[in-house]
């Protein structure tokens, strides 16, 4: 029994050719006689969880939409309110009304205590000053600089008069340095060298003959026995005591290889075989009754998981009607020709009318305001003027750059340096 509706779209799988699809696997006898039962049980316990889930699910969208939702922008728009009124509104008017009048003050008085008085010091104090001291600089540079100037010819004429000297004196030293080595120091290093080339000679023949006598003393006393006693001694013992090493290691490895044949014997008897006959008759068949116990149990729940969602929506969309018809269309009905009716006229005859006199009173209040308000202002300018009396009109000043009309010419001044 199949509880799948037809698909009317063949689907991706359909749409391979057979040639390339594997053949589908062989059911046993058992995933037969098992599947009817477990998706009847199945579907008879999935039912009413699916259709829980599906009324949770409307409930927490309806919830969600016309409630939460609302509430949580309610909340944002509050939160934002009050974290502007306490976080953002103190600052800005701290900003607005005390540190930008405090800081235009503090500007104003550190231009009057310190940028007037520093430039006035500057113009009147600093530059004549810097202008004598350059002056002085430049003519005490001058004077330093031929006194410099002479100072160096004196030393030049000096180390030149020292220098001629010296090379006097080196010529003189060099001169007698050559006649002594030419007439005492070349016949000493001569003669010394012969003699020390005759010593040589003897040395060399008397080393040669000493290493002679002891190569032949070595030979005959170290090596020549040496060569005996390994040749006669050491290599017959040897060969024994490697022989008998060979017998025992052989010895030791056959008990060895007999024991090791033994315990697998052993273990391969009492303990493998055993277990391989356990897990291939046993444990092997048992498991795959498991495997396909649990793979129908996956496909009932599966079945009966969609089943009972074509069940839900059928039950929901048969109470959503249901719920239109006793409540909705006679509400709406009693909107469109009832409440909507009475709302115009009212509308019409209270609601409209109570606007135009809201608005023409708003209006009769603006314009009193204004009226007194311009009252006020020139009751105050009256007040001025009878205190301080009319201010001055503005005098008109003399500009320095020529009118339009008026051309720049090499006799005119139209600069303030070039003005008398």
């Amino acid at each position: 029994m199949d509880l799948e509706k037809p698909s009317a779209v063949p689907s991706a799988r359909s749409a391979v050719p057979s040639a390339a699809r594997p053949a589908p696997q062989a059911e046993g006898c058992l995933a037969v006689a098992i599947r009817v039962p477990v998706r009847i049980v199945v579907l008879v316990l999935v039912v009413p969880v699916r259709m829980v889930w599906d009324a949770l699910v409307v409930g927490g969208r309806f919830l969600r939409d016309t409630l939460l939702r609302p509430v949580g922008r309610a909340l944002g728009l509050a939160l934002g309110w009050v974290a502007r009124a306490l976080f953002v509104w103190p600052w800005v008017a701290l900003w607005r009304y005390v540190l930008l009048p405090v800081g235009a003050v503090l500007a104003r008085l550190g231009q009057v205590l310190l940028v007037v008085p520093a430039v006035w010091l500057y113009r009147t104090v600093l530059t004549p000053l810097g202008h004598a001291l350059a002056w002085t600089a430049r003519r005490t540079g001058a004077l330093l600089a031929l006194m410099f100037k002479g100072a160096l010819a004196a030393l030049m004429w000096f180390v030149r008069g020292v220098l001629t000297a010296l090379d006097l004196i080196l010529g003189g030293v060099e001169a007698v340095c050559g006649w002594v080595y030419a007439r005492l120091f070349t016949p000493v290093g001569h003669a010394v060298a012969r003699l020390l080339k005759s010593v040589g000679t003897v040395l060399a023949a008397v080393a040669s003959a000493v290493y002679t006598a002891a190569a032949w003393l070595a030979r005959y006393l170290l090596v020549v026995p040496a060569v005996w006693v390994y040749a006669r001694v050491l290599t017959p013992v040897g060969r024994a005591i490697a022989l008998l090493a060979g017998w025992f290691v052989r010895a030791i490895r056959m008990i060895f290889v007999g024991i090791g044949a033994v315990l697998y014997a052993s273990v391969r008897f009492l303990l493998v075989l055993p277990a391989l006959a356990v897990w291939r008759w046993v444990l092997v068949p048992v498991g795959r009754a498991l495997a396909v116990v649990a793979r129908e149990i996956g496909e009932a729940l599966g079945h009966a998981w969609r089943v009972a969602g074509y069940v839900s929506l059928a039950v929901g969309r048969f109470l959503a009607r249901l719920f239109r018809w006793t409540f909705v269309e006679p509400a709406r009905w009693a909107y469109r020709t009832v409440l909507t009716p009475v709302g115009h006229v009212v509308r019409d005859l209270v609601l409209r009318p109570a606007a135009e006199a809201a608005r023409a009173v708003r209006r009769t209040a603006r314009q009193a305001l204004e009226a007194a308000r311009d009252s006020a202002r020139q009751a105050r300018a009256d007040f001025r003027r009878m205190l301080f009396g009319t201010p001055a009109e503005p005098q008109s000043v003399a500009r320095r750059e020529p009118a339009a009309g008026e051309t720049r010419t090499l006799g005119s001044s139209t600069t303030a340096l070039m003005k008398d």
